[in-house]
């Protein structure tokens, strides 16, 4: 999109008004959390003070318009007292664009580093979708930078990058972790909750991610119980070598069925033993204490596994 055109659409688009509250609803996937605590209480303050200086952005949805943009200001504004709140609307979206915008604009106020992992798991899996637009992407970059006051436009430029190389560069991380990401945005919400509260590890969490979602709904179930409404506590730890005799014993499995409910609460309960097929190497206490001191064991399998792959890839080249 050239700079006259760019700037045409905000000029002939981008129009607010004002859109009573109860006309607003939350986008319909929406996975970014809500703010809370004092973060939340700031800015109902200083909503009743000031009222919402930077307008959220909407489409039409039925007779009601989803959230695109602004569901702390929609949130914080109900809870002021207010009945109307600026809004920008968005007519003619297409899915894929409305998930940019909501995508997108999570990352420019709070920054990768600063997302949920089921956050990350998100954008990473969006951004590796076949039907990721890097074009569409960038305009509608410029677009929040305008709209949020920066003077430089200019949106990233380059090739599509949804390959797990390319995002790993993009956002700083591992090939293995980008693939990890991906597997954690297929669990179901309730599972991705435990992963965020590390209920769950990621490693095991990857296992359980190749399960039917009915079958994960089914131990997600039968492995928490609610003290509180807002509150859920695991009953038993996952463990990775759990995770994957689940995910070996339940492939394919009916969710729910009484068999399925019994491998679930054997394996957790450790009824049903697996021999590991996984072998263990030492490591000599100088190297230990001068590379991995202050890394978790899946930090130092990680980087034992990139070094090989950079070893082996050294031989395959100095081979050729």
């Amino acid at each position: 999109m050239s700079e006259f055109n760019f700037w045409a659409m905000l000029s002939q688009e981008n129009q607010v008004k004002q859109i009573p509250l109860d006309m607003l609803v939350p986008y319909q996937n929406h996975q970014f959390t809500l703010y809370d605590g004092e973060r939340r209480d700031d800015m109902v303050e200083s909503i009743k003070q000031n009222g919402v200086i930077t307008p959220i952005m909407c489409r039409p949805f039925g007779d009601k318009y989803e959230i695109l943009i602004g569901h702390n200001r929609w949130n914080c504004s109900k809870i002021a007292g207010l009945e109307y709140i600026p809004a920008i609307i968005k007519e003619n979206l297409t899915n894929e664009e409305a998930e940019i915008y909501v995508t997108e604009s999570n990352l420019i106020q709070r920054g990768f580093n600063d997302l949920k992992i089921s956050e990350q798991a998100k954008v990473i899996a969006i951004r590796y979708s076949e039907m990721f637009s890097q074009g569409k992407r960038n305009d509608i970059i410029n677009e929040l930078r305008v709209l949020s006051g920066e003077k430089d436009t200019s949106a990233p430029q380059g090739q599509k990058s949804n390959s797990r190389e390319q995002l790993g560069e993009e956002y700083g991380l591992s090939r293995n972790t980008v693939a990890r990401l991906i597997r954690i945005s297929k669990l179901v919400k309730p599972l991705q909750d435990l992963v965020d509260k590390k209920a769950v590890s990621i490693r095991a969490a990857v296992e359980i991610s190749y399960l039917d979602e009915g079958v994960q709904e089914t131990l997600y179930k039968l492995n928490t119980f609610n003290p509180a409404p807002d509150t859920c506590e695991i009953i038993y730890k996952i463990s990775e070598a759990q995770a994957k005799q689940l995910r070996a014993a339940l492939e394919g499995a009916e969710p729910n069925h009484p068999n399925t409910r019994q491998i679930i609460v054997n394996i957790l309960k450790g009824k049903e033993k697996k021999k590991s097929s996984e072998k263990s190497i030492k490591i000599n206490t100088d190297t230990f204490e001068r590379y991995f001191t202050q890394k978790s064991a899946e930090e130092i399998s990680d980087i034992i596994e990139t070094a090989l792959q950079m070893y082996f890839r050294q031989q395959n080249e100095s081979e050729d």
